[in-house]
């Protein structure tokens, strides 16, 4: 029987993803998860957003506005 092995994480500016589908790994109790914007990995294995080449770019690695976002979408769809 072949081993199944774990599932592997990485860091993108603080947040943890999914190393496959790099989607948010976290404790889903109020929203949905976030998704990673498109990246690319440099040589030194750190990831960087594609569209302005930066390891830490505010405006696509902005995770607490999209986490924020989020909770106020969760929040008014479950007023409806």
């Amino acid at each position: 029987m072949a081993e199944v092995s774990p599932a592997t994480t990485v860091e993108i500016n603080d947040a943890i993803f999914c190393g496959a589908h790099l989607k948010e790994v976290f404790d889903p109790i109020d929203r949905d998860p976030i998704d990673s914007p498109s990246v690319t990995q440099t040589k030194d294995g750190d990831y960087q957003c594609k569209k302005h080449g930066s390891a830490g770019c505010n405006q696509c690695f902005g995770w607490k506005k999209q986490i924020t976002k989020a909770r106020t979408a969760a929040k008014k769809a479950g007023k409806k």
